[in-house]
């Protein structure tokens, strides 16, 4: 019988183990790409990576890149000026489009197109998650998801013209141009990554307290229409 090198076998060992489907997060969570469970997802990891992921592969003007962690408050603020009376939940929603991006990182559209819906189905599976990590719906209407892309594409298009090298024309066969929305102060101006991660927690902590109090109040109502529908009966 043949001697089996130490090499080999750990060669063999490690071809007989699953592959790692799982990131360590800065946390210490341990967030399982194929199962990924709410309770894994903490704030503080997603803005670490998505004010690390560059929008565009990189392809921008500044000294810094533009990162998802601006391109998300970005959408927000342009979300906002179509509907200035956006609930706390549809901003959270809103600012979390991108989020599992913190994991998978920002793969531009036609390399998405090449790699097909497996791609997608791991970012629902990360999205859901997230969603409900935070006491969101696990699923968006459609109504709220269509808004925010609309928010999203003008975002892409005044990213496209003014960050990566498009020409108004190009950027108009993709994305369409905005109507209604200028860029004038909007943050366009690429940040460091500090100071991206900084101003998404700081925004999020806002809405998610704004939400935590709508939520109170609404189940307070909730309580108070049962109590009056069991003493008219």
């Amino acid at each position: 019988m043949a001697k089996v090198s130490g090499k080999q076998g750990q060669k063999a060992a490690s071809a007989a183990q699953p592959a790692r489907a799982w990131q360590r997060m800065l946390s210490g969570r341990r967030l399982d790409l194929l199962e990924p469970s709410p309770l894994d997802v903490e704030i503080e990891d997603i803005a670490q990576g998505l004010s690390r992921v560059a929008r565009w592969n990189g392809q921008t003007r500044g000294d810094h890149a533009f990162s998802v962690a601006q391109h998300s408050l970005l959408v927000l603020d342009i979300h906002l000026r179509l509907d200035p009376e956006l609930s706390p939940r549809e901003q959270m929603v809103t600012l979390l489009h991108d989020a599992p991006e913190y994991v998978v990182g920002d793969m531009i559209s036609p390399f998405k197109a090449v790699v097909g819906g497996d791609y997608k189905a791991v970012e629902h599976r990360l999205l859901e998650a997230i969603h409900l990590r935070f006491s969101l719906p696990a699923k968006s209407g459609t109504a709220l998801l269509t808004a925010v892309k609309k928010a999203d594409t003008i975002a892409a298009y005044y990213e496209a013209t003014l960050l990566a090298g498009f020409g108004e024309a190009e950027a108009r066969r993709f994305f369409g141009r905005p109507q209604g929305i200028s860029p004038d102060g909007l943050p366009l101006t690429p940040w460091p990554a500090k100071r991206a991660q900084a101003n998404f927690l700081k925004r999020f902590r806002l809405m998610e307290e704004a939400h935590a109090h709508s939520l109170v109040q609404s189940r307070r109502h909730a309580r108070e229409r049962r109590g009056h529908e069991r003493q008219a009966k």
